[in-house]
């Protein structure tokens, strides 16, 4: 059984009353994105990202589809997806059923409509509404039948689709809509006219506002007496009843109506706790999706701002989402956005594959950066991007948003997120990070959350500066180290030990590079850690094949390092292991990782965590491994 399914397993279950209510009394903790990709392949499907902010936009299921098109709609693929909150828990999705990218299809006539409906955001049914086939009588004309939305008519108690509509003879662009049958499978009778622009629209979005107007966004034009368009952008229209008379008011509310920059797919959404909504828009020619924000919906901020986001959406929609169905979306399709679990043992984290632990502590928050085997079951090591999660007792556990992925460093040629280590310096947090063959990294946040941008757009060291060795991956697993007078250095390396100084501004080394000499009766592999105790510098690290953990001692620095002995031994189902040490709480506590979850191994690894003692002498005692770990050492 995998993790994933493991979890799923224990956690699905259906909704609750409780989960209702949760869902309506403003209880919402993030957002869902639903939209359809506008690069690379399969992109006319539906797909899913989240976010915390509604600003940080991460791709669910790596930005793959949540569903295959060809298995929902008539023509091979959908478009313009949009998804509503049912008034009883359920989801409901609308799509224009349209495949463009089909060189038979391109832009030329589409079917009509599809529907899909759901109770858990996961399984979803579909059906499918072909306006001319359904209704001839008075639309076998219908050539297009453009971006659909929803939206609940409180006064008969239904949920209206509406849609564009353009006829085969005619470039009139009029909207229509039709009330959704009681499964939401079909109309329940032939669409009406909704509203018609005086230069026509398309991709219209219906809210209610503060006062209880509806407004409609949509893309309008401008037209000249020749009927020649002059401009174009989002406009709106308002109206004191959901089916009019709608009312224009003619005026650009984007950014862009000025200029050549092409808008369409606008959408609104109400921000969680907030009597604020966001408009965005798709700005298709470039790339961006931007939003303006209202208080009334009347009146909108001029400046328009940016998502940040790791996909290329096109036109799309925005529901809020609980914390319960936050966590769920992700257990189904991979840990994005901020996650919430607990932890009663090793390995700390089961929901994913951790390695290279590096832990910082700031007052009573326990930091801990990992890399990110992705897969079970892996053949070699597939590494894109670093985790980061946080606790302060240790078993309540939050896993935050990817702060950087191997894809920021566009220099990084060999693709791997290898160990990294981050540092806070004069207000700002670096992230240390090594890519196998490209070099060590340093990025920079004004976060410890990030997000992480490169910060010197090269490697901060090479191959070339680990002047005794002859390997092509020696240059790896960065440690930064800051002594009692304030003090960075950084230590790295593979089969040799390498540490330097760091200027004060944390991306340039200052001084000379040296090595650390090493014993061969524990030789140094890899996976450095300095710490201090009792005025001592404590080196830990990999030793051997398979790896242990070793450890020396030395009053400078610099060295010499006296080695002492192995205090861990070969990581349980794992050639490598890598340490991390740090004090919490008055705790000294020892972080590794092993292959120690079912689909685990020395490529699919697992962070851990044991308590570390001295003796007397300032020793370290042996760490044995356990899967009690840490559990109810801060609970006390």
């Amino acid at each position: 059984m995998t993790i994933r399914k493991f979890l799923l397993a224990t956690v699905m279950c259906s909704l609750t009353l409780s989960t209702l209510q949760a869902q309506t009394s403003g209880s919402f903790s993030g957002y869902l994105f639903a939209y359809f990709e506008g690069r690379g392949e399969n992109q006319e499907a539906l797909r899913f990202a989240i976010s915390d902010d509604a600003i940080n936009w991460h791709a669910l299921n790596s930005n793959k589809p949540i569903i295959a098109s060809d298995s929902i709609s008539e023509s091979g693929g959908i478009r313009d997806p949009h998804i509503l909150r049912g008034k009883q828990g359920e989801y409901l999705i609308v799509a224009t059923d349209m495949h463009t990218r089909d060189p038979k299809q391109g832009w030329k006539k589409n079917p009509g409509v599809v529907l899909l409906r759901s109770t858990d955001l996961i399984h979803w049914t579909h059906a499918r509404v072909n306006l001319a086939k359904k209704f001839p009588r008075h639309f076998a004309d219908a050539y297009w039948v453009w971006a659909p939305q929803t939206i609940y008519d409180r006064k008969v108690k239904k949920y209206m689709i509406y849609f564009t509509l353009k006829r085969r003879n005619s470039d009139a662009l009029v909207t229509y809509y039709a009330y959704a049958n009681r499964d939401f499978t079909a109309f329940e009778s032939e669409p009406k006219v909704l509203f018609r622009a005086k230069y026509g629209c398309i991709d219209n979005d219906i809210v209610e506002g503060p006062d209880g107007t509806w407004h409609m966004f949509y893309k309008g034009n401008t037209k000249d007496a020749d009927g020649k368009e002059i401009k174009n952008g989002i406009q709106q229209a308002t109206a004191k009843r959901l089916r009019g008379t709608w009312k224009e008011d003619f005026q650009y509310i984007d950014a862009y109506a000025n200029v050549k920059t092409g808008v369409e797919g606008s959408s609104v959404f109400k921000l969680n706790g907030q009597e604020k909504w966001v408009l965005m828009y798709d700005l298709y020619s470039s790339g961006r999706y931007e939003f303006q924000t209202s208080t009334d919906l009347n009146h909108f901020t001029e400046q328009p701002l940016s998502f940040t986001k790791d996909f290329f959406p096109r036109h799309g929609s925005v529901i809020s989402l609980t914390e319960a169905e936050m966590q769920r979306v992700q257990e189904q399709w991979g840990y994005v956005a901020t996650y919430h679990f607990e932890s009663h043992g090793n390995p700390i984290i089961r929901h994913i594959y951790t390695a290279d632990p590096a832990a910082i502590v700031e007052n009573d928050t326990l930091w801990l950066f990992t890399g990110h085997d992705m897969e079970g079951r892996q053949k070699g090591y597939v590494m894109r991007d670093w985790q980061l999660f946080s606790t302060t007792d240790m078993t309540h556990w939050t896993q935050h948003p990817c702060p950087l992925s191997v894809f920021d460093f566009k220099w990084a040629t060999s693709k791997q997120a290898y160990a990294g280590h981050v540092a806070k310096r004069n207000g700002k947090y670096y992230f240390y990070v090594s890519t196998n063959g490209s070099g060590i990294g340093v990025a920079v946040s004004d976060k410890i959350t990030g997000p992480y941008k490169d910060a010197i757009g090269k490697p901060l060291l090479t191959r070339q500066d680990c002047f005794d060795s002859k390997h092509g991956w020696c240059c790896i697993d960065p440690a930064i180290f800051i002594d009692d007078d304030n003090t960075p250095y950084i230590i790295w390396g593979n089969r040799e030990c390498y540490i330097a100084r760091l200027k004060d501004n944390m991306t340039e080394i200052d001084g000379d590079i040296h090595r650390i000499a090493i014993s061969t009766e524990h030789p140094f592999e890899e996976a450095p850690w300095l710490h201090k105790y009792q005025g001592r510098y404590y080196l830990t690290y990999a030793s051997g094949w398979p790896e242990k953990i070793a450890y020396a001692i030395a009053d400078n620095v610099m060295g010499p390092y006296k080695t002492q002995g192995v205090i861990s031994e070969i990581a349980g189902n794992s050639n490598t292991t890598h340490p991390a040490i740090v004090q919490y709480k008055g705790q000294w506590l020892f972080f590794s990782h092993n292959g120690g979850l079912p689909e685990g191994g020395s490529f699919s690894r697992s962070v851990v965590c044991e308590p570390l003692y001295n003796n007397a002498d300032g020793s370290i005692r042996n760490i044995p491994p356990t899967t009690k770990g840490i559990c109810g050492l801060f609970n006390k």
